[in-house]
């Protein structure tokens, strides 16, 4: 019956793990994955983590169905982490927040409601951008497009030609922007910049939808919400798409958030009605355990200041091996230009790196990084950093 079914040719990111497993290199890095490590190459359990699911096990309940739109308190601490404490929005009642499966359902829920909500609308995503979301949105009916995002030239944002880009989309366009810690570039636009966007977005009645997966791992918690705050504060109507799974490291607890600002509460009421309806239609609800989890460190204030503090060591973290490849190229290939590896945030790192030079890097060296070029920099650590960056040294210094 299925034998007409094209064949699925994997996830490319996915596939490139398994390769790095396989391989015997005594010194192999694994650059690939967008998942946080310590120090010591360990998914982290966080202390404010292990304390909630400590509570949860000494004091067992019933594992039943969450409501479709999920646990109330697990929502209100999503709108509080993402729009702030003094939220206008939030106060009066204007936003609509569901919990999701992680930030990958907040899209294909958000993607089914623009959908349904205007059919004729098309998507525009960043240049480069995250695979998945070309999928997520072209799954969902909605045709899909770019818009200017990177300069390769100087690894930095090609703010005029994205901003010329937004200025000639057609009203109700959806745009696709991430408000901190671009993946895969890790380029991110300055609040002087945002505030640009925003004009624009008014100008042009267009709809942004916000993916937020990585907060405080650029700036701080509330540094890297300035997009959807500022947003919000403008009036606009804005879909954001967030995640729980990197910065309280519970990956496969899929926990995430869809959040919509509305003009007005009634509004809100009736988009938040649609969600569930759609919520239905693919899933039901949402996990119970995660919901739990994350609701139970978010709404104890010592735990959430906890909570704070350890997505502070990460950031730092991240900012330390950021620090250490550049300091390490400069002296390695002093007419390499390295500064971007101090310039770009969050996880992710995009080097430039050419195919045959990732080729060479993984055969030669066992350093594993996806065909884009993206650095996954958590994979990085002060035992690998050098094996690293002498076999950046070797690749690059054929063509430097």
């Amino acid at each position: 019956m299925f034998k007409h079914l094209e064949q699925y040719a994997g996830d490319p990111i996915f596939g490139l793990n398994d390769a790095f497993h396989r391989n015997t290199h005594p010194q192999k890095i694994n650059l690939t994955i967008g998942l946080y490590y310590d120090d010591a190459g360990r998914i982290p359990v966080l202390p404010s983590v292990a304390t909630v699911q400590t509570r949860l096990a000494a004091d067992p309940a019933p594992c039943t169905y969450l409501p479709m739109e999920g646990l109330a308190a697990y929502r209100s601490a999503v709108q509080r982490v993402v729009f702030g404490e003094a939220s206008t929005a939030v106060a009066e009642g204007r936003v609509a927040t569901i919990q999701t499966l992680g930030g990958t359902g907040a899209l294909k829920v958000g993607a089914d409601l623009l959908h349904a909500a205007y059919p004729e609308s098309q998507i525009w995503i960043s240049d480069p951008a995250w695979d998945n979301h070309y999928a997520i949105f072209g799954g969902a009916g909605i045709p899909t497009n770019s818009y200017p995002y990177y300069d390769q030239a100087t690894k930095g944002l090609a703010f005029d030609a994205m901003m010329e880009c937004l200025r000639e989309l057609p009203s109700h366009s959806i745009v696709l922007l991430h408000p901190c810690c671009h993946n895969p570039t890790g380029v991110d636009l300055s609040q002087a910049q945002w505030d640009e966007v925003i004009q624009v977005l008014q100008q042009r009645r267009l709809i942004p939808f916000l993916d937020i997966a990585y907060q405080g791992f650029g700036s701080g918690m509330d540094e890297d919400a300035y997009a959807v705050r500022a947003m919000a504060d403008a009036g606009l109507t804005v879909l954001v798409a967030n995640s729980f799974s990197k910065n309280l490291s519970v990956y496969g607890e899929r926990c995430g958030g869809l959040s919509v600002v509305c003009g007005s509460s009634a509004e809100a009421d009736l988009v938040l009605g649609q969600l569930k309806a759609i919520v239905r239609r693919i899933y039901s609800s949402p996990p119970s355990h995660g919901g739990h989890v994350v609701a139970g460190v978010l709404n104890d204030p010592e735990l959430h200041s906890q909570w704070v503090a350890e997505v502070s060591t990460m950031r730092d973290r991240m900012a330390q091996m950021r620090g250490l490849v550049h300091e390490q190229l400069s002296t390695k290939l002093p007419d390499y230009d390295a500064d971007y590896f101090i310039r770009q945030r969050g996880m992710f790192t995009y080097s430039g790196l050419s195919r045959e030079q990732l080729q060479t890097l993984r055969e030669r060296h066992g350093v594993y990084i996806i065909d884009s070029g993206r650095i996954a920099v958590p994979g990085l650590n002060t035992a690998n950093v050098e094996h690293f960056t002498d076999a950046l040294a070797d690749v690059i210094s054929v063509t430097v």
